[in-house]
């Protein structure tokens, strides 16, 4: 649906009538719309951001990110051996998963080690490890080969979750489905209907710790008894929801109804990450045209990323952050090195004869377009425009979210079902660092989604992790932006601070990267 027809839309659509369990409940529950439909459950086998979402209701984590560091969460404490290759870790008291067993030290040692086998910054980090130890049912410790400087980080910044161990114990490759987690919310899991809703419990046996909630730290605690996701892939709709009352809580509103639900009483708008969403273009490097590097650099030659804010935002242009670098511009890492490769006026002639000059094949790019994600479907029509400008061939496929994020996963040729090109989001803490960022992995096969092969990247992402101090990371990370600008794994689109859309009466919304749904309360 195009802009104008979505403003149409608004003004005259009655709401639908949004599904809910019938299970009665003392307390009204937060009702709320999530960005996309939950479809995978495990946030190690899957990036998908609703995932995330999911995953940090149900799970906790050994320490959190409270905007500014890492702060334990699970863990009492920790103490490091002066020659700190030996950290010895103990849980703090009244922990216990969702079906009533306690959290044990071996759980977090296997949730650990499947966590460092599939996360980009996980996978660097184990091999600082030599071994984790158990040592009772409280207390772990990990002996390291060498320093690792970022450490917590990886615990508390990455989606490193605490699952039972025999969850752990699954291959990273395998999804758990169990979804049993230790965190404030229990999933319903019999009321989970994909692509309709999702329910969550406040999870009585929780033990928050006793501190104000930050970002990912501090105290979790639920003061809803429910939580239903209400899955309404249609904007309009979504927003007439909010407007009647029938909905608390909109991720994310399409950018083209903000001056309208702005206007509407009893509905406020807020932006959780002042430093914005990179929208970025991940491309497939096994397959054609993406495996040419002069294609890729033909590309960013023409790649305007004020066409690409300007079509994101509309008439918001608050919310739009460009030039956009590599790393968010509200994290330490952030930098202007070779900023010039992308300042305009960009050259679609020079683009046309750089791809001329390729030995492109005229292979189409399978270019994958999500029909329920607005703002991600509008940039795929930019990016098609683009393509097709400098002399590329496309193959434009409209497919939900759901099922773009099942075939991304897919290696396979073109002709077997294969893909060449899609628009996703990163978070500001995502994309804090070399370490954190998974499409900037350049292991091949054994990476994430796009797979491209860079021995030299992944030599100067390893000198960042065992860099010491921030100044001698900043200088490793203006390297790392200057080699990403000339082999371009992936393109930076723009960024996008992306408001919420809520009922005046949902107030202490948390502060970070995903919705967090403790501490928001009915006011």
């Amino acid at each position: 649906m195009r802009r104008r027809d979505l403003l149409k839309a608004a003004s005259v659509l009655s709401t639908a009538h949004l599904a809910a369990p019938a299970l009665a409940q003392a307390k009204k529950p937060l009702r709320f719309i999530p960005q996309a439909n939950l479809t995978a459950l495990d946030p190690i086998w899957t990036t998908a951001a609703i995932t995330y979402n999911h995953a940090y209701m149900i799970y906790d984590k050994l320490y959190g990110w409270d905007g500014n560091q890492i702060q334990p969460q699970m863990v009492a404490g920790h103490n490091v051996s002066p020659d700190r290759l030996t950290w010895t870790f103990a849980l703090r008291d009244g922990l216990m998963f969702h079906d009533n067993e306690p959290v044990r030290s071996r759980d977090c040692a296997m949730s650990i080690r499947r966590w460092g086998s599939r996360d980009a910054f996980g996978q660097v980090i184990m091999k600082y490890v030599h071994e984790i130890v158990p040592l009772d049912d409280k207390r772990f410790v990990i002996h390291l080969k060498r320093p690792c400087p970022q450490l917590l980080f990886g615990f508390g910044a990455r989606q490193c979750f605490i699952m039972p161990e025999r969850d752990a114990a699954r291959p990273g490759t395998e999804q758990v489905t169990s979804a049993i987690g230790s965190g404030p919310f229990r999933f319903l899991r019999d009321e989970w209907v994909s692509g309709v809703r999702a329910a969550y419990a406040r999870f009585e046996h929780y033990v928050p710790r006793q501190e104000p909630p930050r970002f990912f730290a501090g105290g979790k605690v639920a003061h809803f008894d429910r939580v239903e996701w209400i899955v309404q892939p249609d904007p309009a709709t979504a927003a007439a929801a909010l407007q009647k009352n029938e909905a608390d809580w909109i991720e994310s509103p399409l950018v083209d109804l903000l001056s309208m639900l702005k206007k509407t009483p009893g509905v406020y708008t807020k932006i959780i990450e002042p430093g914005g969403w990179a929208m970025f273009m991940q491309v497939n490097h096994l397959n054609p045209p993406f495996d040419n590097l002069k294609v890729r650099q033909a590309i960013l030659a023409a790649l305007d990323q004020q066409i690409f804010a300007d079509v994101a935002v509309g008439d918001q242009a608050e919310l739009a952050v460009v030039p956009a670098g590599l790393f968010a511009p509200t994290m330490p890492m952030s930098n202007t090195a070779g900023m010039d490769l992308i300042a305009p006026p960009r050259d679609i002639a020079r683009a046309r004869k750089m791809v001329a000059e390729s030995g492109y094949g005229g292979e189409p790019i399978v270019l994958m377009s999500p029909s329920d994600q607005p703002m991600q479907s509008q940039l795929s029509e930019v990016a098609r425009d683009l393509f097709q400008s400098i002399g590329l061939k496309v193959d434009y496929q409209v497919m939900d979210w759901g099922s773009l994020v099942t075939r991304r996963a897919s290696q396979k040729p073109l002709n077997q079902g294969g893909w060449g090109a899609f628009i996703s989001v990163i978070s500001p803490l995502t994309g804090a660092n070399p370490g954190s960022m998974p499409p900037l992995h350049g292991v091949g096969r054994k990476g994430w989604l796009g797979w491209p092969t860079d021995e030299r990247m992944e030599e100067l992402r390893a000198a960042w992790f065992d860099a010491p101090d921030l100044g001698s990371q900043r200088k490793l990370a203006e390297q790392i932006q200057l080699h990403f600008l000339e082999t371009v794994p992936f393109y930076i689109l723009c960024r996008v601070r992306t408001p919420m859309a809520l009922r005046t009466d949902i107030q202490d919304v948390v502060s970070a990267s995903f919705p967090m749904f403790w501490g928001v309360r009915r006011v």
